[in-house]
């Protein structure tokens, strides 16, 4: 029996991101002769001034890591890039490389990717020289991408699991982690959003990409069973990718040959499903 997903390769990402005091220097000019924690401390005062919270403006969420899952003809691929290693200009040429072959287009998940993700993308890139054009083609040089593309809001090139769980806002959004805790897979653990930019401040690189590569592949298996509510996946094909995604997460291992997903692989199998 064939298991196939029924779209291949199949990108999953996430990014983490921290307040860019840079780029908040040029909107507020007030903030040009302050330090960086200074100007973060004013910056978040403003913010909460403006918007009663203290989330930044898209624009202003300088990337420090994408982590992504890329499945092709059933191999896995996870993978972390970040700021201690490459620049933002590189972190999001390397991850533009998933798009710049027509023939071999990924199929894009995320979760709130449309709300955010991809805003962020699109805010930080255009401060450099950086160019995705299938990422955003509409169908003007390819025809068949009119209807089939990443961009139109009801296409499923990018299929963003919180937009369409919410029928597109229609009900309310609910976080990844929630939705995650509820099929029994991990969730967030130790770690959340909040803590990223302590995370980098501490140069704790690899506490910050496991978060954000754990982001990734609960969002992988919603995915999986959204594939199956679908009926684009049996149930017994079903079963086969979960298994799979677990022998991949089981051998799974760093640099120094240390299990780098343990924890994730252990809270997963100590949930049982509903």
């Amino acid at each position: 029996m064939s298991h196939a997903l029924p779209v291949n390769p199949v990108l999953v990402f996430d990014i983490e991101t921290v307040a860019d005091t840079d780029a908040a220097r040029r909107i507020y000019p007030n903030l040009a002769d302050l330090n960086d924690a200074d100007a973060l401390s004013a910056l978040t005062a403003i913010r909460i001034q403006e918007a009663g919270h203290d989330f930044m403006r898209l624009p202003l969420q300088r990337i420090v890591c994408i982590s992504a899952l890329y499945v092709k003809d059933g191999q896995f691929s996870l993978f972390s890039l970040t700021a201690d290693k490459f620049s933002e200009k590189d972190i999001l040429a390397k991850f533009f490389r998933a798009f710049n072959d027509i023939e071999t287009l990924p199929q894009l998940i995320s979760w709130n990717g449309s709300g955010f993700d991809i805003p962020v993308l699109i805010y930080r890139a255009m401060q450099y020289d950086l160019s995705a054009p299938w990422l955003f083609e509409e169908g003007e040089r390819i025809k068949n991408m009119r209807f089939d593309n990443y961009v139109n809001r009801f296409q499923t090139k990018h299929l963003d699991l919180m937009d369409r769980f919410s029928q597109y806002g229609a009900s309310r959004r609910e976080a990844m982690d929630v939705v995650a805790s509820l099929y029994g897979l991990p969730g967030k653990t130790d770690v959340d959003g909040s803590m990223v930019g302590a995370l980098v401040n501490d140069n704790d690189w690899q506490t910050l990409s496991i978060y954000c590569e754990s982001d990734v592949m609960n969002t992988w298996l919603i995915y999986l069973r959204w594939l199956r509510l679908t009926g684009k996946l049996s149930s017994p094909s079903y079963n086969h990718w979960q298994q799979q995604s677990r022998d991949y997460l089981a051998n799974f291992t760093q640099a120094d040959g240390q299990a780098r997903h343990h924890e994730f692989l252990a809270d997963w199998i100590s949930v049982p499903e509903p």
